[in-house]
């Protein structure tokens, strides 16, 4: 009879100290406090985030959706946008083999320098863009530790050529001289430098997280390198490998610092899109720069669209994966 008295009073006992209806309070602050946080924060977010976006765009169009469209059909703003996107396209495949096999040597094998691998990694965060273009000045410039040597290069290469009796044919073309700095490959060499960390920083703690028993099983069960690889470790970094290039490709078309001080600011030939802005900013020319940068701006929402939408997909299978094991 006691036993039951006490298994009444147990159930019919309110909820535990701190709790709400609603769920568990994760702290004691009274309510108005989160409020102001909660309004500290959008205030912060729509000052330095909302507000500037949308003046963009205003700026944009404020002489009408033709003079908008009228912007991007200049030459020098088509070659800053195809130079942009060349650079990106490069940029992005080498940046996505070195974070593989950075990810793979670090999360799969124990070796000596393996904390000092990942501070080098590490390093395009904590040095400004414009000194890593400054270093590519000194190494590769006309007066740069490699600068004479280079100029003095001379090879052929096979390259698609046109003249008015054979049209378009192979040929091979005599260069003299290797030129990188104020070239598009200075400019592919800063972007990779500032660029490189994305990929390997999204995979590494994902790897290790993971483990190495299913590739190790697969290698037990006869799978060699490349099938372990494309069949087991791949599928599983999928998500991750996508959200890194995602980001790195954000950051190798927006990126201004490193590829100012090695472009040389040469109109329709070495200017990206973000110097192309500054160059119609400082001339005046508003419209056709707000024009430009709302490229960049659609370019940060679809990056931050797409950056949630694989959040979400992670999210979801790590839960299904939890439920599974459970």
């Amino acid at each position: 009879m006691a036993g039951g008295t006490a298994t009444t009073t147990s159930q019919s006992a309110g909820p535990s100290h701190g709790s709400t209806g609603a769920g568990p309070r994760i702290t004691g602050e009274p309510a108005w406090v989160r409020w102001l946080f909660l309004a500290i924060t959008l205030s912060f977010l729509a000052l330095f985030l909302l507000v500037p976006l949308t003046a963009v765009f205003v700026e944009a169009l404020r002489k009408g959706v033709s003079v908008y469209f009228e912007s991007f059909r200049e030459p020098a703003a088509l070659a800053a946008i195809k130079l942009t996107v060349i650079v990106a396209a490069i940029s992005l495949p080498l940046n996505l083999v070195f974070g593989l096999a950075a990810a793979w040597c670090i999360a799969k094998f124990d070796f000596k320098g393996k904390s000092f691998l990942i501070s080098l990694i590490d390093l395009p965060f904590a040095v400004s863009p414009v000194i890593s273009g400054l270093i590519f000045v000194l190494l590769f410039g006309l007066q740069g530790l490699f600068g004479e040597r280079l100029r003095d290069t001379t090879f052929h290469y096979p390259w698609i050529v046109w003249d008015k009796t054979a049209g378009y044919h192979f040929a091979w073309v005599l260069q003299e001289g290797i030129r990188i700095i104020f070239a598009v490959p200075g400019i592919v060499l800063a972007t990779v430098f500032v660029t490189f960390p994305f990929v390997a920083r999204e995979l590494i703690p994902l790897m290790q997280e993971q483990g190495t028993d299913e590739e190790q099983a697969a290698v037990v069960l006869g799978a060699g390198g490349w099938q372990t690889f494309w069949r087991v470790t791949l599928p599983n970094i999928r998500w991750g490998l996508l959200y890194g290039i995602i980001l790195c490709n954000a950051r190798a078309m927006g990126e201004f610092g490193a590829v100012s001080v090695v472009s040389g600011h040469i109109r329709g030939k070495t200017n990206t899109v973000p110097l192309h802005i500054e160059i119609l900013y400082n001339e005046y020319n508003f419209v056709a720069a707000f024009a430009c940068a709302s490229l960049l701006a659609l370019l940060a929402i679809v990056t931050l669209a797409a950056k949630s939408a694989l959040e979400w997909k992670l999210r979801r299978d790590a839960a299904m994966a939890r439920q599974a094991l459970s």
